[in-house]
């Protein structure tokens, strides 16, 4: 057994202190966030003046759905936070990458274990002071110890570690945030798409009331003899294409209310929502600065993290080309007979490793360390690429958007236009029907245009309206209800 001394002591703490001072000696490199090229303002918006843009990922994203003012909306928001899987999958990545940080963290700290049993050794002659041929019988030895253990971060390896593992939990939540935000414009989007074609269920289920009533007339005057067989023809295709089309919106619409299910956590079979028309309403949602992306966007937060992982993952790379020190010890009770293991006179220590060596500095690896540097240099600039790449299209995606609104503003209007000019049509049809100036196959192609014009008006509607949830997506959601203008 080893025996301490004095002198050994001093030495020991002496080497302990000049340890502990290298420790805060961590390789590099400081993380720096790369700069990006931010534009001062969205080519479809003059708003604003450009700000140097501040991490805002800990403010909350806010109700933004409310803007629409539809209580159910609300409601199905409400059951999607709680119940979809795809969140609760994000959650429990989030949980893992923090486990994985306290992990890191715990090297910062001794490491204690406890342990007994027996060995059966034979020592050597001269390891006990010996002629060469003494004999030397093998013995029993009984043991009871804790085993103390300690790295010390002479050059940051384990701080490095720290950070990456810090980084990648920072990663994970922003990626949870980026999925609760893509499910709840998901949940927007589906009922929009749902209201939509109850809107349209509703235009075809008039339109074939009005077909069935002409057809039935055209039947009654074809009998009488004032019109032709081709003329009620006609009319009858014109109701069976209505009903086919009637049947293939409710066929649209079952989809996307299973759709919706699966978005609230739910079965299918266990979910419908009552049919209700899409109520048109525009909503002007403020655009902000380009600058004001990187503060609210999740998936730039995320991209952004995952850089300063793989930036501390260099430097841990680098660490490896250092020294690394490690403190072992034992301290417990050893004795040749069990019944005398845990007297006083039984006690033992070990100051140092038992196998091994108490400070490492590697020579040679055959290229093994540069290789890993390499890979965790590569990685970083990957991520740097990601990153920026991220950003051009978090730029474009709120341009597209703003660009879709513009345009859609446009179209709109002059969908209302042709909706009117459309019923206009088919009313002077009806008069010059009954005037005699034109067949009854003229009032069929005025009422399809009318239908066509109408079917045309809802569809923008509904996209108008998708449009702008995918708008606020783009704009990373944060944005305060009050700012914007049903």
């Amino acid at each position: 057994m080893l025996h301490t001394t004095p002198r050994f002591n001093a030495a020991a703490l002496t080497l302990l202190a000049s340890a502990m001072l290298l420790a805060g000696c961590a390789t590099g490199p400081d993380y720096q966030r790369p700069a990006v090229d931010t534009p001062t303002a969205f080519k479809e918006t003059a708003e604003g003046q450009w700000k140097a843009a501040e991490p805002a990922e800990s403010v909350p994203r806010g109700e933004w759905w409310k803007v629409f003012r539809d209580p159910t909306l609300d409601a199905l928001q409400t059951q999607a936070a709680e119940a979809n899987q795809d969140l609760k999958a994000a959650l429990a990545r989030v949980a893992q990458a923090r486990a994985t940080q306290r992990d890191a963290r715990a090297a910062y700290f001794p490491q204690i274990d406890v342990g007994a049993g027996p060995t059966r050794q034979r020592s050597s002659p001269a390891s006990r002071g010996l002629e060469a041929g003494a004999d030397s019988d093998p013995f029993t030895l009984w043991r009871a110890q804790a085993t103390v253990s300690y790295e010390v971060d002479l050059f940051g390896r384990i701080g490095r570690t720290v950070d990456a593992a810090t980084a990648a939990g920072d990663q994970q939540e922003a990626l949870f945030h980026s999925m609760q935000l893509a499910v709840q414009a998901d949940v927007a989007q589906t009922y929009f798409t749902v209201r939509e074609l109850d809107a349209l269920a509703e235009l075809y289920a008039e339109t074939v009331r009005l077909r069935e009533r002409s057809a039935g007339l055209m039947q009654r005057r074809f009998d009488e003899g004032y019109v032709s067989e081709l003329e009620v023809a006609r009319t009858r295709t014109e109701l069976a294409t209505a009903r086919s089309e009637q049947v293939g919106v409710a066929r649209l619409r079952a989809a996307a209310e299973h759709s919706l299910a699966i978005l609230l956590g739910q079965a299918p079979a266990a979910f419908s929502l009552a049919p209700r028309p899409l109520d048109h309403a525009t909503v002007r949602v403020p655009s902000g600065l380009p600058s004001a992306l990187l503060e609210r966007r999740p998936d730039i937060a995320a991209a952004e993290r995952a850089m300063a992982a793989a930036n501390a993952r260099v430097g841990a790379a680098r660490a490896a080309f250092f020294p690394s020190l490690t403190l072992t010890g034992t301290l417990g009770y050893e004795s040749a007979e069990l019944g005398d293991l845990f007297k006083w006179s039984s006690r033992a220590f070990v100051l140092g490793p038992v196998v091994g060596t108490m400070l490492s500095l590697p020579i040679f690896d055959g290229g093994a360390r540069e290789a890993r540097l390499d890979r965790a240099t590569a990685a970083y600039h990957e991520e740097v690429a990601t990153y920026r790449q991220t950003v051009l299209r978090a730029f474009k995606d709120v341009e597209d958007n703003l660009a879709h609104l513009r345009l859609l503003d446009e179209q709109m209007r002059a969908q209302d236009d042709a909706v009117r000019s459309s019923r206009r049509a088919a009313d002077l049809s009806q008069t010059q029907y009954r005037e005699g100036s034109i067949s009854h196959l003229g009032v069929i192609d005025a009422d399809r245009s009318v239908l066509q014009q109408q079917r045309v008006a809802v569809q923008l509607g509904a996209e108008q309206a998708r449009a702008t949830v995918a708008l606020i997506r783009a704009l990373g959601g944060g944005w305060d209800v009050a700012q914007a203008t049903p």
